[in-house]
């Protein structure tokens, strides 16, 4: 969450709030019912990235990881402070449990700071630039500005410079490719037409796993991820 906060909670009793700085990192695994709603006056701004799962983890039971701004690992060098979400940087590696193997990182660089971070190869990789504007890759680039998404070709990291006078915030996300077929449909995700057909099955039929959907309510408008 990056402002405000949000309730959650879902049909095998989860229940919680996080607030700005906050995060949780939940595996839908075989799929869960669960609603998300506003739980602040105002303006809410956050995060959600989906995160696909291989064949072999996509029937495993649900579960959430839920971190506090203040038990998020964090570390600052040389103008360049990050919070590392998921993965490692500058060397601190973050407490969450990925299935994917994925790199998350939020970065800050004051005016005049300068980040080379490493990233696995051959994973895909992305910046999404949430404050300021920064110069990525070549110096000679031209600077990006907020709310820009930068997909990352191929290579071994990612460098980044703040040659303006306001600080730079961007995250930086990568992945390890599962290099899996993919069949998508609403909320539902596999790696076929026949999966997602029997998905599709037993989530009107209230079968393997989705038993207690039948007689679960929320307060709250109904949010599916699968």
């Amino acid at each position: 969450m990056l402002q405000g906060a949000v309730t959650h909670e879902d049909f095998e009793g989860h229940k919680g709030t996080i607030e700005a700085g906050d995060l949780q990192w939940m595996t839908a695994g075989r799929g869960i019912v669960h609603s998300e709603m506003p739980a602040a006056q105002g303006t809410q701004k956050g995060l959600q990235l989906w995160i696909n799962l291989s064949s072999k983890h996509k029937m495993i039971e649900p579960r959430y990881q839920e971190i506090t701004s203040k038990d998020i690992a964090e570390a600052a060098k040389d103008g360049v402070k990050v919070r590392v979400i998921a993965g490692e940087a500058l060397g601190t590696k973050s407490e969450v449990y990925t299935r994917t193997p994925t790199m998350y990182l939020d970065f800050t660089l004051k005016p005049g700071a300068h980040l080379l971070q490493p990233i696995p190869l051959p994973w895909n990789a992305f910046v999404y630039i949430l404050e300021g504007e920064g110069v990525f890759g070549n110096s000679k680039s031209l600077p990006i500005t907020a709310h820009h998404i930068l997909l990352l070709g191929s290579g071994d990291g990612l460098e980044a410079c703040n040659k303006s006078s306001k600080a730079l915030r961007f995250i930086l996300v990568a992945g390890q490719p599962l290099g899996e077929p993919v069949v998508q449909f609403g909320p539902f995700v596999m790696n076929s037409q026949e999966e997602i057909d029997q998905t599709v099955e037993d989530f009107e039929n209230y079968t393997n796993g989705f038993e207690k959907a039948r007689q679960w309510r929320s307060e709250t408008t109904l949010d599916l991820d699968f």
